[in-house]
């Protein structure tokens, strides 16, 4: 690689920059992205992939780093959808992924600029079992981005992660990738054919879309034990988790926590609601 080339890549990498992507259809991930007030650009990333691009910078100007807001979107994103949710995110210092399903913890891994890992082992084992993943082939692959290589930098790990992923699926459009700068990728996202702009329209419409998704589900992925005492004992976490993480995400302004704890309170809330409701045998 020429000394330009090298120089460009470290230029590219020392600027923060996103990608949440979404193991779902566009119309899915456009109706459970708009409690995050962010606006983004939406498109489709493969057959049943999706990706989110953030319009906005906002770990240029809250305060908190890339990696910490994009956690909290993902989980805010992940809360109560029958799909995961894979933030990739990187900046000047290091880079990585947090893979978020349900109220699960989330799961993620770390390098620094050079490459050099800085997260357990175990993180990509349970990285693959969430993900579906092969249990041979796709798990070595991704335990070989866990070993030194003084020829892979932290661009070149999230690379490999998304070749594992291409084998589930994902597509990202083309100059979608790792390592570009956050308005670099907001340019090519906006020029993509299917492109949609997801935008904040307000507590009452985000509550509406919740109870949307329980009606079109029938309460199957979004309630799974409806009617069970697990059912009920899955609502009290909900609100359990959720009273903290909205406490915590207010405090320090961190609006992907305030609204990944917000929606598990009205889970939490909907899941006691239908219980205390639904006709007893």
């Amino acid at each position: 690689m020429s000394t330009e080339k090298s120089q460009a890549r470290r230029q590219a990498g020392a600027a923060p920059g996103a990608l949440l992507l979404c193991r779902a259809d566009p119309e899915s991930v456009a109706q459970a992205a708009h409690p995050l007030r962010e606006r983004m650009l939406l498109t489709r990333a493969g057959d049943d992939w999706s990706v989110l691009v953030p319009e906005g910078k906002p770990w240029l100007h809250g305060g908190e780093p890339v990696d910490r807001v994009l956690t909290g979107w993902a989980t805010a994103l992940a809360v109560g959808a029958p799909w995961p949710v894979l933030a990739l995110w990187w900046d000047a210092d290091h880079a990585g992924y947090t893979l978020a399903s349900g109220f699960r913890r989330p799961v993620g891994y770390v390098w620094l600029t050079d490459g050099t890992p800085a997260g357990e082992d175990e993180a990509m084992r349970t990285f693959a079992a969430r993900l579906g993943l092969d249990p041979v082939l796709d798990l070595q692959s991704l335990d070989q981005l866990t070993k030194p290589d003084p020829e892979a930098d932290a661009r070149a790990r999230l690379l490999g992660v998304l070749a594992v992923l291409t084998r589930a699926g994902v597509a990202l459009p083309a100059g979608l990738s790792p390592g570009e700068t956050a308005d670099r990728l907001r340019e090519i996202a906006r020029v993509q054919p299917d492109a949609r702009q997801v935008e904040w329209a307000g507590w009452r419409e985000a509550v509406r879309a919740e109870l949307d998704a329980v009606d079109s589900s029938r309460l199957g992925p979004w309630m799974p034990w409806s009617g069970t005492p697990r059912a009920r004992a899955v609502a009290l976490t909900q609100i359990a988790a959720g009273l903290p993480l909205t406490a915590w995400g207010l405090r320090r302004r961190g609006g992907g926590w305030t609204v990944a704890g917000a929606l598990f309170l009205v889970h939490g809330a909907l899941g006691l609601a239908y219980d205390l409701a639904r006709p007893r045998d």
